[in-house]
């Protein structure tokens, strides 16, 4: 809002004054403004050029009285740094961005329910709300609101209210990395999970039973337990360097792995000479790594353009749309894996 020379606020421009300039109805400024249908490209661009030539800014909770819905979507997360929830994060953003929706963020603190958040949310006003990256307490995640919500995970039961569960299929994305290393001859894949808690590192160590269970491979014992950190990977991975028998090795993300191929340099082993590594998220280092690491790319923004899809098509009481076809994860074949050696 702009001052004047006596100090007082200036009333910005309204919509009376955009529909003059445009030379239409404030009705049909609304309707532009709002997104809705029945305005023609030609009307439509004219009442834009107006907005941003007057610098005309909607009154948000005008407008939520008016229609009843604030076109804002809340977000929960975890609130991390790591690069497949932060990129995510940024790419459902921008989704919501893209169709017309402003965008509200409620982190969760350590040990606090998700509920406690997506109150926070409908504190501020939102028409629905994505659950980024749920983990588990080891309570049933039961939730109820009064807007829809989309998770991004498995585990959610919706007690009232509309909801959808859309997310990355981590559970397939596991079996074809594990199937990728059986099919070079390895016996089995041995695996470096993430946080059990976290239903992302659950989904992938069920593909990886699953691909080995699908093969007839005999499941090897989990190695330690990590943490997404580099050094998580890299104790899993000294661990699994005194293994004789391990050949081929399928990390939960690509940290993990990148800790583990230090480990395996340290104890003399040569990648993938003596062991195959995988990893998963295919973050912007991987391809730098040496060797460059194999891996599972997310695609994030696929991801999150059908969360939100989903999501405004039950906020506005739509049919939800088809799959789209853009493939959500992918295998990206590196130098980190080859054939199983011949003399283990």
């Amino acid at each position: 809002m702009a001052v004047t020379g006596t100090g007082r606020p200036r009333r910005g421009p309204g919509m009376t004054e955009v529909a003059r300039a445009a030379g239409v109805s404030q009705k049909t400024v609304s309707r532009v403004v709002n997104g809705e249908p029945h305005v023609s490209p030609e009307v439509r661009d004219r009442v834009l050029r107006a907005v941003q030539e007057l610098g005309y800014r909607p009154n948000n909770a005008a407008r939520a009285l008016l229609l009843g819905r604030y076109r804002r979507i809340g977000v929960v997360s975890l609130g991390t740094a790591l690069y497949g929830p932060s990129t995510l994060l940024l790419a459902l953003e921008r989704a919501m961005h893209r169709a017309g929706y402003s965008f509200a963020l409620a982190g969760t603190l350590e040990g606090q329910p998700v509920s406690v958040a997506v109150e926070a949310l409908l504190e501020q006003g939102v028409d629905g709300i994505v659950l980024s990256e749920p983990i588990d307490d080891g309570t049933p995640l039961r939730l109820g609101a009064d807007v829809p919500l989309v998770s991004l995970a498995e585990g959610i039961e919706i007690t009232e209210g509309a909801g959808a569960v859309v997310g990355a299929d981590g559970v397939t994305a596991a079996r074809t990395a594990t199937a990728y290393l059986l099919s070079l001859g390895h016996r089995t894949v041995w695996h470096i999970p993430g946080p059990h808690d976290w239903w992302a590192a659950r989904d992938r160590a069920r593909g990886w039973r699953e691909a080995l269970a699908a093969a007839g491979a005999p499941e090897p014992p989990l190695a330690a337990e990590g943490d997404w950190s580099p050094a998580s990977g890299y104790a899993a991975g000294r661990q699994l360097a005194q293994l004789p028998d391990v050949t081929a090795v399928f990390a939960a993300n690509d940290d993990m792995a990148i800790g583990a191929l230090r480990a395996f340099a340290e104890a003399g082993l040569d990648v993938p000479g003596d062991v195959s590594v995988v990893g998963y998220d295919d973050i912007p280092a991987a391809a730098y790594l040496s060797p460059p690491l194999t891996t599972v790319r997310q695609n994030f923004t696929a991801v999150a353009d059908r969360a939100v899809d989903v999501l405004i098509a039950l906020i506005e009481g739509r049919p939800v749309p088809a799959e789209r076809t853009e493939p959500v994860v992918e295998l990206t074949v590196r130098s980190s894996t080859g054939t199983r050696p011949t003399n283990r």
